[in-house]
């Protein structure tokens, strides 16, 4: 779908993360190398927990995490070290690795600062040991030029990696400690991005820069963007972690799609008075002989079926945002993020093992 992105007024930027190919980790004498998870010489676990930070908060993002608990686990080698661990303290910032921060920094405008400060980013999604990232401010206010005009720099960060998650098992999830702890360059891009094409042409020329140092790590994983995408009365949403550069230009197509999408159903809603109701219903006992193995299994797990009445929204639960996605899609993530097993809506029943009977009697 063609969209007029001036008249909508996109506004997007990049976050690229960077792998540097230097011969230690960053607070640590551990080699940068990625091993195989049957190399493991020990695991262990951990289960992490939100902290206040500096001026007394909780950060939202943290409080989100812990909402499901969930355990830990990491492979160790015997290329990492008690630091990896969080069992010893970092030792002192690698200087290669500050020196190719430096380098990058001048390569991109940019002006650096006095002194660097490691800092703490709280992160308790299991990638970090510690329950936080290392993070340094290396420099600001930058710039590089592209064919729509120049595009600002913000910052560029020397930063740890995260441990590489290797299987998600639901109440656990497994990590790799062999990539925690190598150097990362984190550049932000202001949000003068344009066009999709242009979020593309900025990326490509971040990317030609880092390369040309010839000190980056190249492959699949040694480079990723955060893309941040949003229009005039829309949201700013960040799609995190795309590798492939060819699809930077869909992804940003498809955000904007999504979200003239929203706003068109929004406008719609209020127009037929629509609203959403805050008294949720337990159906369980409905659904007690029910042929859907769905509903079947979460009951015979203790598990509820609740239900709630969503007045003038027949036919636009169903209706597509972008390819792939519908209105319910955006429904069922989020019930997913607080814990619920997934979310059926009458615009696609009969369905799922569910008949038609069981509908009258909801």
């Amino acid at each position: 779908m063609s969209h007029d992105y001036r008249a909508l007024g996109l506004k997007s930027g990049l976050e690229i993360h960077q792998q540097l190919d230097t011969k230690e980790k960053l607070f640590c004498g551990c080699p940068t190398i990625l091993r195989d998870t049957k190399d493991s010489i020990f695991e262990f676990f951990r289960y992490l927990r939100p902290t206040q930070s500096e001026m007394g908060m909780v950060d939202r993002a943290a409080l989100e995490e812990v909402k499901v608990t969930r355990k830990f686990i990491y492979k160790a080698y015997d290329t990492t070290c008690l630091v990896e661990n969080d069992e010893e303290p970092p030792r002192e910032l690698n200087p290669e690795a500050v020196n190719l921060a430096l380098m990058i920094g001048r390569m991109l405008n940019m002006s650096i600062v006095n002194e660097l400060y490691t800092m703490r980013k709280i992160v308790i999604d299991g990638s970090n040991t510690s329950g936080f990232q290392r993070t340094g401010l290396v420099a600001t206010d930058g710039y590089l030029e592209s064919k729509e005009g120049r595009v600002g720099v913000d910052v560029l960060c020397l930063e740890e990696e995260a441990a590489q998650k290797v299987e998600d098992m639901g109440d656990s999830v497994l990590y790799s400690l062999d990539r925690l702890g190598i150097p990362l360059v984190e550049i932000g891009t202001a949000p003068d991005i344009v066009s999709p094409k242009h979020a593309r042409e900025v990326a490509e020329l971040i990317g030609m820069i880092l390369r040309s140092t010839g000190r980056v790590k190249r492959g699949l994983g040694t480079i990723r963007q955060d893309i941040n995408v949003s229009i005039a009365e829309g949201a700013r949403v960040e799609v995190k972690g795309v590798q492939a550069l060819d699809l930077i230009e869909t992804i940003v197509e498809r955000e904007v799609t999504r979200q003239v999408a929203l706003l068109g159903i929004k406008k719609e809603l209020k127009e037929q008075g629509a609203s959403v109701s805050d008294n949720i219903v337990d159906v369980s006992q409905l659904f007690a002989n029910s042929g859907s193995k769905v509903i079947k299994k979460a009951i015979d797990k203790k598990g509820v079926v609740l239900a709630v009445n969503l007045p003038g929204f027949s036919g636009i639960v169903g209706r597509e945002l972008q390819p792939g996605r519908r209105l319910g899609t955006e429904f069922s993530d989020r019930a997913k993020k607080s814990g619920v097993g997934g979310i059926f809506h009458t615009d696609e029943l009969p369905n799922y093992g569910i008949t038609e009977e069981e509908i009258k009697s909801l």
